[in-house]
């Protein structure tokens, strides 16, 4: 079981989406300032359209899940979550899922995209299963607290 607090993220995807954001920018961006027969607005243009493609590639990188002693954070791609580890009843990761998802003790499931089977497959299971070991341990443990 790993130490808190502990970040859990697609490492290999974000690297893909930062870089390949980047280069997109610079791409756009020096395409836009070869063509000379562009203005100065039509160049700003290409600019602006090169870092909106970046911002939205870096978006998809932020994702990630932040547990810590008091809970956990899912950050995914429009949305951030912060659950009490008692909320937290079941943390699933089945063959053929993009991702892990939170079963809820409200009856709602949460998407967990920070740990993602993508292209690190192992990793995905190895931190899934050390998210799940720490949401028992920390809902077994809280009760016992509680009385005590």
């Amino acid at each position: 079981m790993p130490s808190l607090p502990v970040t859990f993220r697609p490492g290999h995807t974000r690297a893909i989406l930062l870089t390949a954001g980047a280069a997109i920018f610079l791409t756009i961006s020096g395409v836009a300032l070869l063509l000379e027969q562009l203005g100065p607005g039509e160049r700003a243009s290409f600019v602006v359209t090169g870092a909106l493609i970046f911002w939205v590639l870096a978006q998809l990188a932020r994702v990630r899940v932040v547990a810590d002693e008091s809970g956990v954070t899912v950050v995914n791609i429009a949305s951030r979550r912060r659950l009490d580890w008692a909320e937290i009843v079941q943390v699933n990761l089945r063959p053929g899922d993009p991702w892990v998802f939170l079963n809820l003790s409200d009856g709602t499931s949460l998407p967990a995209l920070g740990i993602q089977p993508g292209l690190a497959k192992q990793r995905a299971i190895a931190d899934a299963r050390a998210l799940r070991a720490l949401a028992e341990a920390r809902s077994t443990a809280r009760p016992a607290e509680d009385q005590g």
